[in-house]
């Protein structure tokens, strides 16, 4: 690698290519579709350190840096802070994201890719970005609270990772001061009307996934990554480990439920796999949520999680004893819980399928009211 080869080096259309150092092992430039990278990998995990950006850093520096950390094997050592003097918003938000592959789950750095390069991208340097900046893409967000709440706890993160890897003095992002509010939102008679027959007149995937979260009562990403293996005999069995408490959730299935389930295309054991791969589960929710919900008028804002509330509150309504709508929605910290969970192992099948007969009773004769 020479200072033409590296200079001559296209930026990347797609992704990102890293091309390495003949003469330094494990040195490289890295080219994006904007920039280009001097890195490092150091230690048996191979962990990335990124070095400086060309041409901020000459090859010189970077090939020079490179072989310290090499010889002192600086596994543990903070990420490099580049030579050059100043370092831009999107440098600092490429090694943010690069150290953290090497210590978060993939889902983590997804997440904080995904937020950090949709909502924030200051055309500056990481210490000219001020708290005016970063506030005012989080308020614009306000319309979408869970979004808003993670974007900012993703900023807040990078930000306090640039503090102590020397890029600014002090983060511009304040903490949070307060929590957020537990949701109370159930659907109006009306309002659940209309989702309904909204869901009823939208195709697959959404649509269906929308009357079997109304029906069943059960969260969207069970619903969403429901299998056909694990229906029998109209009934749904989640097996052990796959719902949020870590229990196997046995449910029945009503006759509208039923019905939803029969009229589904066949795509294999997945009721609702992802469009491009027919082995993974459905994960686009808030695309097609923000399309479902256009037209939608006379329905106040509200979330996919409120329908299990209001079924909760439906069945209330309709007579069905707590213990009952418990035992639908796999709460374990509810009525019958603690010693008296250990020694009441009663099913309650026979009582929840009654129950799911008088709530698509209940159901039929909204959606014909």
């Amino acid at each position: 690698m020479t200072d033409l080869a590296v200079k001559k080096l296209p930026l990347s259309e797609n992704g990102q290519v890293t091309y390495w150092d003949e003469l330094t092992p494990n040195f490289g430039i890295r080219c994006s579709t904007r920039s280009k990278s001097y890195i490092v990998l150091l230690g048996e995990k191979r962990r990335r350190k990124t070095l400086g950006r060309y041409p901020d850093v000459s090859l010189a520096d970077a090939r020079k840096r490179a072989k310290q950390l090499l010889s002192r094997n600086a596994l543990e050592e903070e990420l490099v802070v580049p030579v050059g003097q100043e370092v831009s918003f999107e440098e600092a938000r490429f090694q943010f994201l690069s150290d953290c592959e090497g210590r978060n789950k993939p889902r983590t750095v997804a997440d904080y890719r995904r937020l950090l390069n949709k909502h924030f991208n200051f055309k500056t340097d990481i210490m000219d970005v001020s708290r005016a900046q970063v506030m005012k893409v989080v308020s614009n967000l306000s319309s979408t609270p869970s979004e808003q709440s993670h974007a900012y706890v993703a900023i807040r993160t990078m930000m306090n990772w640039c503090v102590r890897h020397g890029l600014v003095e002090h983060s511009v992002v304040p903490p949070m001061k307060q929590k957020t509010a537990e949701r109370d939102r159930v659907l109006s008679e009306d309002e659940l009307r209309q989702v309904f027959m909204r869901a009823q007149e939208t195709p697959f995937p959404f649509g269906p996934i929308v009357q079997l979260l109304i029906l069943t009562g059960q969260r969207r990403t069970e619903v969403g990554q429901l299998r056909r293996s694990w229906i029998s005999d109209d009934e749904v069995v989640f097996p052990k480990g796959f719902a949020k408490n870590k229990r196997e959730h046995r449910f029945p299935l009503s006759s509208m439920a039923q019905r939803v389930i029969a009229d589904l295309p066949n795509t294999g054991d997945l009721l609702f796999p992802a469009a491009t791969d027919f082995e993974k589960p459905f994960t686009t929710w808030a695309w097609h949520k923000k399309r479902f919900d256009e037209g939608l008028d006379d329905v106040e804002p509200y979330t996919l999680h409120d329908l299990r509330r209001t079924f909760a509150t439906v069945h209330a309504q309709i007579g069905t004893p707590i213990h009952v709508t418990e035992k639908l929605l796999n709460h374990v910290s509810g009525t019958i819980s603690g010693v008296a969970a250990v020694y009441n192992r009663h099913s309650y099948a026979d009582e929840m399928k009654d129950a799911l007969i008088e709530y698509d009773a209940f159901l039929e004769n909204l959606i014909n009211s």
